[in-house]
């Protein structure tokens, strides 16, 4: 008799996800090298904006741990709408449900992705935002798992995960996935929302 498992109760770790989907994290440098270009400089009006997001995620996670629904109004969909992702032709879909089947073990893994943008037919970037109290390490599994249901063929799929703390971005492309670094808030020397957007801005262009 088929067995359905909830992503958030299967996987919980890097080591799951790749034994239940057969992924390998890439060790060639070049694989995961779209969040290491030579950016354009933000303009005057990005760096004001990312700069006001920030002091105003950090006022409130001052007032205590927030909810995964105020971190995406507070950071995420911000962050979505300045890199340009709500705009054509990109189409933007929350709580996304999906299935991945395993057919030789006869399971399928449920999930529901927070936040999906795409073009036509191919995912462009997936989110997976969490509560503020929730380490986000674990929320990154879990977003690698989602990427499997990706219709996107040999052409890469790419995910942010944050806490609003913490940010980092996946690709997987095939069977390998690579991850970037982790980018602070908390970092004291400069807005780490900067490279974040960078990013994500420089996929809209992939």
């Amino acid at each position: 008799m088929p067995t359905t498992i909830a992503v958030t109760e299967a996987i919980r770790s890097f080591a799951e996800v790749e034994s239940r989907f057969g992924l390998l994290r890439s060790h060639d440098p070049d694989f995961f090298s779209e969040w290491q270009n030579n950016f354009e400089e933000l303009t005057q009006i990005e760096t004001v904006t990312l700069d006001r997001i920030k002091q105003s995620y950090l006022r409130h996670v001052s007032e205590g741990f927030l909810s995964e629904g105020v971190v995406n109004l507070l950071v995420v969909s911000p962050l979505l709408f300045l890199a340009g992702f709500l705009d054509a032709p990109f189409s933007l879909r929350s709580e996304e449900s999906i299935e991945i089947v395993d057919q030789d073990n006869d399971i399928t893994y449920k999930g529901r992705i927070d936040a999906l943008v795409f073009k036509e037919d191919i995912w462009v970037v997936l989110v997976e935002a969490k509560r503020s109290s929730f380490s986000f390490l674990v929320a990154a599994p879990q977003a690698l798992s989602y990427m499997m249901a990706s219709p996107n063929g040999d052409l890469p799929t790419y995910a942010l995960i944050t806490n609003g703390d913490h940010f980092m971005f996946i690709k997987k492309q095939g069977e390998q996935y690579e991850l970037s670094d982790d980018f602070s808030l908390f970092r004291r020397s400069q807005n780490e929302l900067y490279p974040v957007f960078q990013i994500l801005k420089s996929l809209v262009n992939i």
